[in-house]
């Protein structure tokens, strides 16, 4: 994907909402307004960046990002950022299908290393060890938690690509 319609940036600004909202540690303390989303959206699509869309006929139901490294000596790694799935769709393997695409798309950018982070509380920790995804560490006290506002501890992961 190039650009994003209006249409696009609705959806994905609505699956950034409700995950935000039911509690997901994506960069936001409390769910951003319609105009913030959109602005963020609209904003993501940018040299080093690659965005993945995954659709159910022409809406978009999930996401993911890759900020690749633009430094000479970390061009072969990207960041995984705000792989998100719309909540009445979670549960389906979208997710799972997204980071294989992320994955994917890491390989046909040159990268061989990919890493992320997580709230070392969330259920998704599981999910990423799943996936093969490796354990570098926790950091206590990384974020401000949405649900209290206290601050919790993020593991951040790695994985190698073959």
């Amino acid at each position: 994907m190039t650009s994003l319609t209006e249409d696009d940036i609705t959806a994905l600004s609505e699956i950034l909402i409700g995950t935000v909202a039911a509690g997901a540690s994506v960069g936001w303390i409390h769910p951003p307004t319609i105009d913030e989303a959109n602005a963020y959206w609209a904003g993501v699509i940018k040299p080093g960046n690659v965005l993945l869309c995954g659709f159910d006929g022409d809406r978009i139901v999930a996401t993911g990002q890759l900020e690749l490294a633009q430094r000479a000596n970390g061009r072969h790694r990207a960041e995984v950022n705000k792989v998100l799935v719309q909540l009445s769709r979670q549960g389906e393997g979208l997710g799972r299908q997204m980071m294989a695409a992320l994955e994917e798309a890491a390989r046909a950018e040159g990268c061989t290393l990919l890493h992320l982070d997580t709230n070392a509380d969330d259920t998704t920790n599981t999910f990423y060890r799943r996936l093969g995804w490796s354990v570098a560490g926790t950091i206590p006290d990384w974020a401000r938690s949405g649900a209290d506002g206290a601050l919790h501890g993020t593991t951040f992961y790695y994985k190698q690509l073959a």
